[in-house]
Order: C-alpha cells, then structure tokens, then sequence
C-alpha cells in the first residue's frame, strides 16, 4: 500500500529532494511513501521567528485548501553559521532580501565571511518536517548536518547554500556531491529518516 503525503512547496529544488528521499527511503514495507505535489500550494509569510512555527504555518495553509481526509508534509530549513551568531537561521531564505534569491544570498554569505579564516567558519544546516492529518494530528521531526563554510562557492548540484557548505567527514562542498550521496547525510535526509523511522514504529494510517 502506498501512502501519500502532499508537499507544502513550491520550491521546485525541494520536490525533487523530497521525491528522491521518498525513493531512497520509502517506508515500512507494507506502507511506502509517495510525495505528491499539489496542482496548488499556498502561499505562506515566513513570519513566526521559528523554523516549527513556519513549517507548521505552511502545513495548515496546503491543509486549508485539499480534502479533510489528506496528508500534509512541510519543511522550514536553513543555515546556521557560529561566526555570524547563528545567522541566517530561520531567515536563509530572505538572507539578502524579501525576494528570496538563492544566488543573491549565496552572495552575500560568501561577502560577510570572507575575511573569517579557515578554523572559525564552522556551520550547520538544519530540517524540521512537519507532518498534518486528520483529527488534529500535528507531529515535528528535526535533522541536522554539521560541517564548515568553504572559502568560495563551488559544485553545480543542489541549491541555496549548497556551493559554500562541506559536510562534515567530505572534503567536497554539497554542491559537489551527487544527489544519491548528498541524500544519505544531509539535513532533510536524517529528518526524513526520522519521520520514516516513527512511521515505521507506529503504523500511522497516512492514507489519502
């Protein structure tokens, strides 16, 4: 049997990761996941200081608008770097403005740590999934993937911060990963595992 979890994204980037996760991880063997992409999602202010409060905010708006008896996944990510205080954080997507533009953040990150020396640019990406269902059902899974900031952007894969960040154990940006390998140990990947994992346990009946 197949379950369906409708997308709260349109961020075309994160479909295809979700997909991909989806594949690489399916679930327990009698219940496997399907991402579905809805023909729409709403659009939704980031504006709750929290990466739990902004993917829950994302899951009830898809929730709003698709039958009572659906499935909702959203995800709020984003880059924390210990040289700038935890910065961009909860605000990786609008790090150089309100257009959330990947090259211009990508920019400016790489302007406001160029004078931070190799050994002080340590950072780490991190997931939360936010899972809504029927009856109220309301549950938050985290991932985390620890690493530094090179000193230049460089890979063609992923998105966002991808060129500047190497994971910790790789001497290779996660825009120099291939997707498959990127998918074992980034950020949405261990949140993904974990919410695979609780389903595993548990059962849960995600049926659209």
């Amino acid at each position: 049997m197949t379950r369906q979890l409708n997308l709260a994204s349109g961020n075309a980037h994160k479909a295809r990761e979700f997909a991909a996760l989806a594949r690489l991880y399916p679930g327990p063997a009698d219940a496997s996941l399907e991402i579905v992409i809805p023909p729409r999602v709403p659009a939704v202010v980031e504006d709750t200081g929290t990466f739990v409060g902004n993917a829950r905010k994302k899951a009830e708006a898809l929730r709003g608008v698709l039958p009572p008896e659906a499935w909702v996944l959203a995800d709020d990510s984003g880059l924390m770097v210990d040289a700038l205080g935890g910065a961009p954080g909860v605000e990786s997507a609008y790090f150089a403005g309100p257009a959330g533009d990947f090259a211009a953040n990508l920019r400016k990150l790489e302007e406001v740590m160029k004078n931070v020396p190799v050994g002080k640019r340590r950072a780490h990406f991190y997931c939360v999934l936010f899972l809504a269902g029927p009856g109220g059902v309301e549950l938050f899974f985290e991932g985390r993937c620890d690493g530094e900031l090179s000193l230049r952007p460089a890979g063609r894969e992923g998105f966002g911060y991808d060129p500047l960040f190497v994971p910790q154990g790789f001497a290779c940006t996660y825009a120099e990963l291939g997707e498959r390998e990127k998918n074992q140990i980034s950020h949405r990947a261990r949140a993904w595992m974990n919410l695979v994992g609780w389903l595993g346990q548990r059962q849960l009946n995600v049926e659209r």
